[in-house]
């Protein structure tokens, strides 16, 4: 009957809105797949990106994208079942991180791609140990910190997308007529996407633009099927693929970011509670997300990826459709794993035209710069945190588009900051954010002279 109908649709939904709610798998499955779907690009695209500037093959490009599906379905796990102090038992969806993505680049073109390994496991190792102590540390990081942080990552990564939008870094043909149209033709596509689709579509607008522009590249020969050599219909992941190396500077390099990391796992926490639950997270849900955040990370260099985070995207899903179901986003883990045992998908995505990845990515990044000025305006527009904002901004960038203005300081200092501006830009915010007197005053045209200050 129609009533029994509702009743059950009703039923259903009122387990989706639980986080340990009861609910079939066939029922939980598609709200799961739904989560992949929605972070499933952004998480490959940032080790397809470091394989392009590391000079890897497309072989070891397919292996690692790969890998990075399984490594994403462990660090899901691990948050949504938080085994002993690690994992924040909560809605959290874990993936390949941008925030790294440039200093990766700088690193592996220095030292080699082993080197990044290295660091990515020890800085993940670093960031775990504090995530279990970070009780005593987390007010250290104000809301204006993690703001700054965030808008940094997105300008560091402009560069990024356009060289991958002209053709890739290395790439005999970069800024061809043939590349930029493909980026056009792809960015076009996610934008008309993005304005045509209805509701949760909407987050499949990269997806859309990724498949129109690989379409595209088929039929004027811009695709490199490498990749596809000897594939088989199965494949177990590479453990170690890479033996690591351990060198100092890139580790303080790596550690620095994932104290970036860590600020936006903070930040992402508080998030998913609010909209999920309605609630302030418990001291044990940020402990153990920060903590799954470098231990998982940690896992992700031993299976030679780049560091995992909490995607924020999966968040704004979840606030669109208030599921908040383990089992739901578990299903969507496990179809992850399963994809990370199918080499056809990596190798499809490995096999994609810089041009288009770029065309797409460049999009998100300029996303990402907009989404840290909104954690900038919620933390508030007061004097003393507007001018810790356009200082740390201001330093972090400038700076490092200069390399020889700290060509008097030591060894170990020049590679962490030369041409890190995310390092940099932090390492400002979180000094003035606690030196800078509470009750500061300044005065200029974008700061209201009779607006309280904040406490940062």
């Amino acid at each position: 009957m129609p009533s029994d109908s509702k009743a059950a649709e009703a039923a259903v939904a009122a387990e989706l809105g639980k986080f340990r709610g009861n609910i079939s798998i066939a029922r939980a499955l598609p709200y799961g797949l739904q989560h992949v779907l929605a972070m499933f690009v952004a998480n490959l695209a940032p080790i397809a990106i470091v394989c392009g500037a590391a000079g890897l093959d497309p072989a070891q490009t397919a292996m690692l994208v790969q890998n990075a599906m399984i490594v994403a379905a462990i660090g899901t796990l691990v948050q949504l079942y938080g085994p002993w102090r690690v994992g924040g038992k909560l809605p959290i969806v874990m993936g390949v991180s941008f925030t790294f993505v440039t200093v990766i680049c700088g690193i592996a073109a220095t030292y080699g791609y082993p080197t990044v390994v290295g660091a990515v496991i020890a800085g993940g190792i670093v960031e775990g140990i504090l995530g279990l102590f970070a009780k005593y540390w987390r007010r250290f990081i104000k809301p204006v910190v993690s703001g700054v942080v965030v808008t940094s990552i997105g300008f560091s990564l402009l560069s990024v997308g356009a060289t991958s939008f002209a053709g890739g870094s290395g790439a005999p043909d970069l800024g061809s007529p043939a590349n930029l149209a493909l980026g056009t033709l792809s960015l076009v596509s996610c934008l008309a996407f993005q304005a045509l689709a209805r509701g949760s579509l909407k987050q499949l607008s990269v997806l859309f633009g990724l498949f129109v522009g690989y379409i595209v590249a088929l039929f004027t020969g811009q695709v490199d099927f490498s990749a596809f050599n000897g594939i088989g219909i199965v494949s177990l992941p590479h453990i170690m693929p890479f033996a690591p190396e351990f060198n100092i500077g890139a580790i303080v390099s790596l550690v620095l970011l994932y104290l970036v990391s860590a600020a936006e796992t903070i930040g992402d926490t508080a998030a998913v509670t609010s909209v999920g639950f309605n609630r302030e997270p418990a001291e044990r849900e940020y402990q153990g997300s920060i903590a799954a955040d470098g231990f998982t990370s940690a896992i992700a260099g031993a299976f030679g990826c780049t560091p995992l985070t909490s995607f924020a995207q999966n968040i704004g899903l979840i606030a669109m459709t208030h599921v908040v179901n383990r089992r739901a986003l578990a299903c969507g883990a496990g179809v992850l794993l399963l994809a990370g045992f199918v080499p056809a998908i990596s190798a499809v995505f490995s096999s994609l035209p810089d041009a288009v990845l770029g065309g797409c990515t460049i999009m998100m990044f300029g996303s990402i710069i907009v989404a840290g000025f909104q954690m900038i305006a919620n933390a508030g527009f007061t004097q003393r945190n507007i001018t810790i904002a356009a200082t740390s901004l201001a330093i972090g960038i400038g700076f490092t588009q200069v390399g020889g203005i700290f060509a008097s300081f030591p060894e170990i200092v020049q590679t962490v900051f030369v041409g890190n501006s995310v390092a940099l830009a932090f390492v400002v915010a979180l000094v003035m954010a606690n030196v800078l007197p509470e009750n500061m005053q300044v005065t200029g045209a974008l700061v209201s002279e009779d607006r309280e200050p904040s406490n940062g």
